[in-house]
């Protein structure tokens, strides 16, 4: 929605002295901007199309400056004409938003930057929730899909991170229609010997839905999560897209080039978890049982599930793991230091159960044990409808046969979890 134009001081563009008539030519000698230090005025002329010495009439004043507020940059616009000195007295909008490119076949980062910056001399990496440049940075992003033969319409919405639901983090910009996918995946720098079975994990990951920020590092760490199972503690691995993309009659699909460096093959040397650990520092030492016997993936894998199932267990969701390396190439061993960051925990909202009789729901809830306000407990739902049937006949003559899948709600701001299970009959 455009910016009213309304004469109130903080709104509109505020004229700060009388000018001749309208119709008179003016030459400033110098023009000026004032207010806004992070553009330059050599940006701030180009986003005008001013040139030094330009003349110039009083309704021409008026154009340019309503030029700048409906940018969306700026709050307040004003200008003061004295005979000889032009100067524009800005006022920035806080509201400006980071970029953040959806599933546009496009690479984020400074080179996108740059060339977002040479069309559009007011773009600095943010865009404002609405106005010229919102505009104009959507635009030129339809043309630059256009120039690689992706003929799309390009949206900007707003985009609330999963862990800031409550307020706009960036503006996401996206292809409606056609879907955007993932497309051919090919494999540069891998061994002969493990090539066939990487085709495998190439198969599994073509064609699912492209996003720009995330699909790269998906991929990465797909094939990094394959060679340190295998041993390749120190591998490194380099997604990036090749090529156009390909458009179909029902998907715009994406090309990526997948660029291995392997290393040497090294076995677990040892594991060290951090004091207070919910996974003891013997456990993980009976894991790997003998030092340099065993391939990383095997010790350091099974370490990391069963830390990952303890700390669910007591609900925190978004833990994160690290695990850092210490090589010794002379042995051929790699030792590994386990840091874990739990966050918060997060308790059972609310359970609800699907597509059963009104008498089958009572059943369950009676069988259900985890309480709202509870810590959430995520093994305990694997476990449920198997246990529940056990201890109730009726259960397990009218659920026999049936499928049944949960799905998780967590809120990340107020950490609590809502559960929906939904019961598939044959």
């Amino acid at each position: 929605m455009p910016r009213p134009l309304v004469l109130l001081a903080g709104v509109m563009i505020l004229c700060l002295a009388a000018l001749p008539s309208m119709c008179q030519e003016l030459q400033p000698k110098t023009i000026q901007f004032k207010g806004a230090p992070e553009y330059s005025d050599q940006e701030l002329m180009d986003a005008l199309g001013l040139k030094p010495g330009a003349s110039m009439s009083s309704a021409d004043l008026n154009g340019y400056a309503k030029r700048l507020m409906d940018s969306g940059v700026f709050d307040i616009v004003g200008y003061k004409f004295d005979g000889v000195d032009l100067v524009f007295t800005l006022t920035p909008d806080p509201a400006l938003y980071p970029v953040r490119l959806e599933n546009l076949p496009l690479t984020p980062g400074p080179e996108l930057d740059a060339a977002l910056h040479k069309r559009l001399p007011l773009y600095h990496g943010k865009v404002p929730s609405e106005g010229g440049l919102l505009d104009g940075v959507r635009q030129a992003l339809e043309a630059m899909l256009a120039a690689e033969g992706v003929h799309a319409t390009v949206a900007a919405v707003p985009y609330s991170s999963p862990k800031e639901r409550s307020k706009v983090t960036a503006m996401s910009f996206k292809i409606a229609a056609p879907p955007v996918r993932l497309g051919a995946i090919r494999v540069q720098g891998a061994s002969m010997a493990l090539l066939p079975r990487l085709q495998g994990i190439v198969a599994g990951i073509e064609n699912p839905l492209f996003d720009s920020q995330s699909t790269p590092a998906h991929l990465e760490q797909s094939f990094v999560d394959f060679y340190q199972n295998q041993g390749f503690a120190a591998v490194k691995v380099h997604a990036a897209r090749s090529g156009a993309p390909v458009t179909t009659t029902d998907a715009i699909l994406v090309p990526y080039l997948v660029t291995v460096q392997e290393g040497r093959p090294y076995k677990i040397g040892s594991i060290h978890m951090p004091p207070g650990a919910l996974v003891s520092q013997e456990e993980a030492d009976k894991i790997v049982a003998s030092p340099g016997q065993h391939t990383m993936g095997e010790a350091l894998e099974t370490v990391s599930l069963l830390i990952d199932q303890r700390y669910k267990a007591k609900g925190y969701l978004d833990l994160v793991v690290s695990h850092t390396p210490a090589f010794n190439d002379a042995a051929g061993t790699v030792d590994y230091t386990i840091d874990t960051v739990p966050g918060p925990v997060y308790h059972l909202a609310n359970v609800k159960f699907d597509n059963v009789s009104d008498e089958l729901r009572s059943r369950l809830m009676y069988q259900w044990q985890l309480m709202p306000g509870d810590s959430f407990n995520q093994s305990y739902l694997d476990s449920f409808l198997a246990n529940a049937e056990k201890r109730d006949a009726v259960l397990q003559r009218d659920l026999a046969g049936a499928l049944s899948r949960y799905e998780i709600s967590a809120d990340p701001v107020t950490h609590d979890v809502n559960v929906v299970f939904r019961v598939e009959k044959p």
